[in-house]
């Protein structure tokens, strides 16, 4: 994906001297560094970024400039991801499944903390990792609700199990926390408080004091309707842990991707074709940056810009929205609400996208391929110029 190292007032203001054929993804450094600010301001305790959500060097670079030191790595790649804009970051390993090569990737780089959900992977990383100052979390799965998806299906054991890897990881001489995810997009508080109360009961249970509790990820970004507010999360999990843990709780740590980073990217793919029956034709779809879209709830947050860079408002109405790919699969999951007198050339801006839109773009049939322009405003104001009056 290529870099443009320009910084533009806003996407209007790029479009009105370029006109590129191919997707871009406008970029605002001080939108990542707000959000970074409001998890650290917010959240009661570490805070550290899941790369996975977007790997972009700008992003690391940003976040480690605002002061971030910790983050989720589920690779090889992702450490050296990190380690190349900052040797001196804290690595959590929280894939807990890792080939015997990569767990020594992982040691000699310095990582210092794991998670694992069976006693086969324990017994492989101890045979590899030394125990001294070696933080391991046990990952606990429950049958929660409130998330786009459920996590629990792949990673996680039950409380039972929890409790018999917890007293195995102390025996072992390792730094024994736990930790969870509550599922991708949760919105619901108490889906981070049962698992706060799990984990304690499990510790208790175990007859070991946790080192340290990570809440994991989940956390929602803003996809359509009211922006989520993340404050009555911090508050539930502040609250629960109080409640459960006493005067001498667990450090809690969190590990945010997704919220941390959509909204500091808005992705402007390009109207290719309009077909006679009105169905759209983008330059990128979900082979690319628009891969996710299928898989949760859809992103509404759309202003289109014609050629200009001025806004199109006026009525809108529902299209089939397609890819530019040889493939009927490329389509958005849901006809998309887009203005009456859209045109060919226009560009289709998609606000909140800086998730899990690089890191899982293809480039399937040539496509895929997303310019990086850096602004310093996004313009999200024009979502209210525009607002649609749909039929």
């Amino acid at each position: 994906m290529q870099l443009n190292k320009s910084i533009w007032a806003s996407p209007s203001d790029y479009f009105r001297q370029n006109q590129p054929d191919r997707p871009v993804c406008f970029f605002a450094p001080k939108v990542l560094h707000a959000s970074l600010d409001e998890f650290q301001q917010g959240f009661p305790g570490l805070v550290t970024y899941a790369v996975k959500a977007n790997p972009l060097r700008e992003v690391l670079e940003n976040l480690v400039a605002a002061g971030l030191s910790g983050f989720d790595v589920a690779s090889p790649v992702e450490i050296s991801q990190v380690r190349a804009v900052c040797q001196n970051a804290v690595l959590h390993y929280n894939n807990p499944v890792r080939s015997r090569a990569e767990l020594e990737f992982a040691r000699d780089a310095g990582v210092a903390s794991y998670s694992v959900d069976s006693f086969t992977e324990l017994a492989k990383l101890a045979e590899i990792v030394p125990p001294n100052g070696v933080e391991i979390s046990v990952r606990l799965k429950l049958p929660v609700t409130g998330a786009a998806y459920d996590f629990g299906a792949k990673f996680g054991a039950t409380p039972e199990k929890c409790g018999a890897l917890l007293a195995k990881v102390a025996d072992l001489g390792f730094t024994p926390s736990m930790t969870f995810h509550p599922g991708t997009q949760c919105k619901d508080p108490a889906a981070w408080q049962s698992y706060i109360f799990a984990a304690d009961q499990i510790a208790r249970r175990a007859g070991v004091t946790l080192s340290r509790l990570n809440v994991g990820g989940g956390f929602p970004s803003h996809r359509q309707g009211a922006q989520p507010e993340l404050a009555p999360i911090f508050d539930a999990i502040r609250s629960a842990t109080r409640t459960a843990f006493g005067t001498k709780p667990p450090d809690l740590v969190c590990e945010p991707g997704r919220a941390m980073v959509a909204e500091a990217f808005t992705l402007a793919p390009r109207i290719k074709a309009i077909t006679d029956e009105g169905d759209v034709f983008l330059n990128d779809g979900t082979y690319g940056a628009l891969a996710e879209l299928p898989t949760i709830e859809p992103n509404e947050r759309i202003v289109v810009l014609g050629s200009s860079g001025a806004p199109v408002g006026g009525r809108h109405k529902r299209r089939m929205v397609f890819g530019p790919t040889c493939d009927s699969l490329d389509v958005l999951p849901e006809k998309t609400l887009l203005p009456d007198d859209i045109a060919e050339g226009d560009h289709v801006l998609f606000h909140g996208m800086g998730a899990y839109s690089y890191s899982v773009a293809t480039g399937f049939n040539g496509y895929g391929q997303v310019q990086t322009v850096t602004v310093q405003d996004l313009e999200p104001h024009l979502l209210a110029r525009t607002a649609p009056q749909s039929r």
